[in-house]
């Protein structure tokens, strides 16, 4: 049953990974969205204070070595495909075979190669250009604070649902045609600039097409905080994009393989248009997370995949039609096959209303715990024990923050570490964020485990630190840095925290420490989607204490 389900969402999340890849969250720190007034418990955090108001014994080099590099590959993987998905446009395609014969007419097969292959690498510079002025104009810090950031979340919000306007038929997104008839013109010219300004012509014909899966990829770039997020991404769009240029004029003869033009072109726009409608909801599921407005929950973000999803199977079987769309007098096979998987994804979206995990798509959805009907942990909890209530009343901000899998999390450093002094337990301390993506595939995947959920339930302390979240700090439990800034909100506290203790700034990030000595019990870790691994590092952690 497993293998069918994954081969049934296999396709189809490979065409979602080219708009939503899996990333890590990045901690920041600028920018209020909202004044969000809160009440909260005035407890003394000297612990944190002093931590934050104390220089460091060595210089602070965040640990997202591996992380970034896992990052900067997923970005290049989904602007490949990003690229594979361009190349079938309206825009595109139709121009392949011409620009191709343009190449081999009258030349000899090796000149040809060569003069596509500089072609090629035209349009590699000129996107990968484009991605290098996204970082310079916005700068590295800047591209940090995109993730979490409430206003450019409900922007790119608002972007991607335009795009998908664009994509589904409602208008076209054109450049001044003055652009494309003096690129053009320069395209006449012999030699080096003319295949450069052949390059530029086809990035701004193809604009209309292109500029959809171009914004939407370095909107994710870029929100992945990573300085060559954007280039990265360029880079594998281009690369996809200039590929069969070089290889049809090194191998003319298979373009006669080719599929025709025809109306299926505008069947691969709109079905990319439903799939940005669908990814669109997660920047709104971010906003909504981090300031608490509290009405974009699971079970509404999937009643609307449901049904974008519903729909697009639908208009794959031929029975909706857009403006644009020609008849379908019949289905082809692949068209088929593309179907039946997206009703089957759509069906499989379904039991989630009632709290099915949806392991699949766990990382893209809402927090378990923002579903109000959930059967599953229910059943999961049953006969474990996780009260919220303590000898000393409620949790500190537990009137904003809900702990997956109802396990008895603590919001607050430095009450965590004195509850784990009491009980003589080590402290699983969990820096996460609402935006972070790796955080909500961990608790969805892996924490379910039942001998994971035993050692944190039980064997643990959880400390919960959300390091992008937005709530104003009371006065009493704000800090200030030994740089003069001033931590005023829940998110930069706890992100200070982990930088300047852990050295570290990526999320989900872990941490087993000792809480008499707050000394690591082990080195920490970040997403292992390994239930097994997961396990033999909480286990190390409770040897070390022992």
């Amino acid at each position: 049953m497993m293998l069918l389900k994954r081969s049934c969402l296999t396709t189809l999340l490979c065409c979602m990974f080219a708009f939503g890849y899996a990333q890590d969250s990045l901690a920041t720190d600028d920018l209020v969205f909202t004044e969000i007034k809160t009440d909260t418990v005035a407890t003394a955090t000297d612990s944190v204070a002093k931590i934050s108001s104390e220089p460091v014994d060595k210089p602070i080099k965040p640990a997202v070595e591996k992380q970034g590099e896992n990052t900067l590959t997923g970005i290049f993987i989904a602007g490949f495909i990003g690229g594979l998905a361009a190349l079938l446009m309206p825009c595109i395609f139709p121009m392949l075979p011409l620009t191709v014969s343009f190449f081999t007419k009258g030349a000899e097969k090796g000149k040809a190669f060569q003069r596509a292959a500089l072609y090629g690498f035209f349009i590699i510079v000129i996107y990968v250009v484009l991605g290098l002025l996204v970082t310079v104009i916005f700068g590295a810090d800047a591209l940090n604070s995109l993730s979490t950031n409430g206003i450019f979340n409900f922007f790119f919000f608002l972007l991607l649902v335009l795009f998908a306007a664009s994509f589904l038929g409602a208008f076209e997104i054109t450049l001044p045609s003055s652009w494309v008839n003096k690129m053009d013109a320069n395209s006449d010219k012999g030699g080096l600039a003319g295949l450069f300004f052949m390059a530029g012509t086809l990035a701004l014909v193809s604009f209309s097409c292109t500029g959809p899966i171009i914004g939407t990829l370095l909107v994710q770039a870029a929100t992945t905080g990573a300085l060559l997020g954007p280039a990265t991404g360029m880079f594998g769009f281009s690369l996809a994009l200039a590929i069969p240029f070089a290889l049809f004029a090194l191998f003319p003869s298979a373009m006669n393989k080719l599929p025709k033009s025809g109306g299926w072109l505008n069947s691969v726009k709109v079905v990319l248009g439903f799939l940005e409608l669908a990814f669109a909801l997660k920047f709104l599921s971010n906003v909504d997370l981090a300031y608490h407005w509290e009405w974009f929950d699971r079970e509404l973000f999937l009643s609307l995949w449901i049904v974008i999803f519903g729909s697009m199977g639908i208009y794959l079987f031929g029975k909706l039609r857009f403006a644009h769309d020609s008849t379908v007098a019949y289905l082809s096979v692949p068209r088929l096959f593309l179907a039946a998987i997206v009703m089957a994804f759509t069906i499989y979206l379904i039991p989630g209303l009632w709290g099915a995990p949806l392991k699949s798509v766990s990382a893209f959805l809402p927090p378990q715990e923002t579903q109000d009907f959930d059967l599953y942990t229910q059943i999961l909890t049953s006969g474990v024990t996780t009260a919220r209530e303590e000898p000393g009343g409620v949790h500190k901000y537990a009137d904003k923050f809900h702990a997956p899998l109802k396990l008895n999390a603590y919001f607050d450093y430095q009450e965590g570490l004195q509850e784990a002094k009491r009980v003589n337990k080590p402290v699983l301390i969990d820096f996460t964020g609402h935006a972070c993506v790796n955080c909500r595939k961990m608790e969805a995947n892996v924490w379910p485990d039942k001998e994971v959920y035993r050692l944190i339930s039980q064997e643990y302390i959880l400390i919960q630190l959300y390091v992008d979240d937005k709530s104003e700090l009371s006065e009493a439990d704000r800090v200030t840095t030994p740089e003069g800034k001033i931590l005023n909100t829940i998110g930069k506290k706890w992100s200070d925290l982990q930088t300047r203790k852990f050295q570290s700034n990526s999320q989900p990030y872990y941490v087993l420490l000792n809480p008499n000595t707050e000394e690591k019990l082990v080195a920490p870790q970040g997403a292992d989607y390994d239930p097994i691994n997961y396990k033999k590092f909480l286990q190390s952690g409770l040897d070390a204490f022992r």
